[in-house]
């Protein structure tokens, strides 16, 4: 049974909600003579049991379309500060109050730990130790419309983590609700993705091929188990439509009944090739599946596959599940992988390639990758949906080595990431002196618009994890080592 909280949590009071609708306005305000075009809409639907839109996962929304209302930094001169955390921080949210809540695995002991920033210079100021558990267990989090970070620890409770200022002005963490899901996840597995659905349920999905759904306000918990062998190693997605979680063999759209009862509604192999791929974490596709469409936003639900020599970008319908195109992506870079989750707004898909990329460390049962090390490749590819749905066409394809999942910003249509160059420019390779670059990006033309470098050699390793923009317009991109904050003006 759920764990009933020790003071009960208001509902998000009027006035909060309207300093943080002031906050967003004024982030993503337009310079004149720059005011964007309408190409890239509309998004997913604002899911109303997640935070702020943009904000709340670490794809942005529950759809996982990596685009945010927000513009980031506005106009005047780059700075770059980096938040010592000693930790890899691959989740950073920002509440409807503006205070950035960050999910971080320390580099010593690997007890996951969430810290709450302060939103002026990203400085910690408070933190709360969870179960550890799994590599890749409590990666992905999302924040509630109660502005509470939801996650599953290592001992496969999930979990509503709350942030409160006590008499004194002092913040705590602390755990408002907790329902354990040990008799639906086994001791030898561990929850990688979770996201709610529009009835305020929390789906998940394990490791090893268990999803499911739970009610933490009933206690209630129900699941499934995908074909023996399927594992999910990504995030998953929902929409009012469905969830849909990609395995390291298949896309699935799910659905659930009144009573929890989850079904599955399709389902779409894909080409996983004959092994794990240098640069990716585990033998399939990499793909937190994506929602996108030019009608509602979820029309289609886009991945990337793991075919062998060529990557393809795979469009299915939401409704029913057929596939729309199967198109080559990241050809011009020559990498055939990508571990990031596709960008996805109206019709058009931006993919982002990670073959070869170095992680340090890989989560366990992900196997030997073919070949066993490759020169690190990049590329960003952009195609865009017929308008009448009968297919896909490349727009652009180049060759710039993305170190983290680019995030699309439709205030001011540009793409947000962070660039691994090679130390030696015109090579490929890799090392741990390797400068990074924060870099805004033309979406119409895949070209780079402003960077300004953050930082050179491994304490400033962007990992492939996804930014953030804040309401200040300050982006907000996890590192090995804590949190990159670049600001403008």
């Amino acid at each position: 049974m759920p764990v009933p909280s020790a003071r009960p949590r208001a509902r998000r009071r009027p006035l909060v909600a309207a300093l943080f609708s002031a906050l967003a306005l004024a982030a993503t305000a337009v310079p004149a003579g720059a005011a964007p075009t309408a190409d890239f809409a509309p998004v997913p639907p604002h899911n109303p049991y997640a935070g702020p839109d943009g904000t709340a996962t670490m794809h942005g929304d529950t759809g996982s379309s990596d685009t945010t209302p927000l513009a980031g930094p506005g106009a005047g001169a780059l700075a770059s500060k980096r938040v010592a955390l000693a930790s890899a921080c691959p989740t950073v949210l920002v509440g409807s109050d503006g205070h950035p809540v960050v999910l971080c695995t320390p580099i010593f002991g690997q007890v996951p730990t969430v810290h709450l920033l302060n939103p002026a210079d990203g400085s910690s100021l408070t933190s709360l130790q969870l179960t550890k558990g799994s590599l890749l267990g409590g990666v992905y989090a999302y924040l509630d419309d109660e502005d509470r970070l939801v996650v599953v620890d290592g001992s496969r409770s999930l979990l509503r983590v709350a942030h409160r200022k006590d008499a004194s002005g002092k913040w705590h963490l602390s755990v408002d609700r907790s329902l354990s899901l040990a008799s639906a996840v086994p001791a030898d597995d561990a929850v990688t993705g979770l996201s709610p659905d529009w009835q305020g349920r929390v789906w998940f999905a394990t490791g090893n091929g268990v999803v499911g759904l739970a009610d933490d306000r009933t206690g209630r918990v129900t699941t499934l188990r995908l074909p023996a062998g399927e594992r999910v190693a990504n995030s998953i997605s929902t929409a009012p439509e469905g969830t849909a979680v990609t395995s390291t063999h298949a896309t699935y759209l799910l659905t659930a009944d009144a009573d929890g009862i989850p079904t599955i509604a399709w389902r779409q192999a894909y080409d996983r090739g004959r092994a794990r791929k240098p640069g990716l974490l585990s033998w399939g596709s990499g793909s937190t599946p994506t929602f996108l469409g030019p009608k509602t936003g979820t029309d289609y639900v886009a991945i990337v596959d793991n075919a062998d020599t060529t990557v393809r970008l795979k469009v299915y319908r939401t409704a029913g599940g057929a596939e729309v195109c199967s198109i080559p992506v990241l050809q011009a870079a020559g990498g055939p992988g990508s571990e990031n989750s596709p960008i996805g707004a109206g019709d058009s898909v931006f993919v982002a390639g990670t073959y070869g990329y170095p992680y340090p460390a890989l989560p366990d049962g992900a196997g030997p990758s073919v070949p066993s090390s490759a020169d690190f490749a990049g590329g960003l590819t952009r195609v865009d949906i017929r308008p009448d749905g009968t297919g896909c066409a490349t727009v652009w394809d180049n060759t710039l080595r993305s170190a983290a999942v680019p995030k699309l910003s439709t205030a001011t249509n540009t793409l947000h990431t962070v660039l691994r160059d090679p130390l030696i420019p015109g090579t490929r390779g890799a090392g741990i002196l390797d400068p990074y670059r924060y870099v805004q990006i033309d979406p119409e033309t895949g070209r780079v618009t402003r960077s300004k470098q953050v930082g050179v050699g491994s304490l400033y390793d962007t990992l492939q994890m996804a930014g953030t923009v804040a309401p200040d317009g300050a982006y907000l991109q996890g590192t090995v080592t804590g949190v990159l904050r670049i600001t403008a003006g």
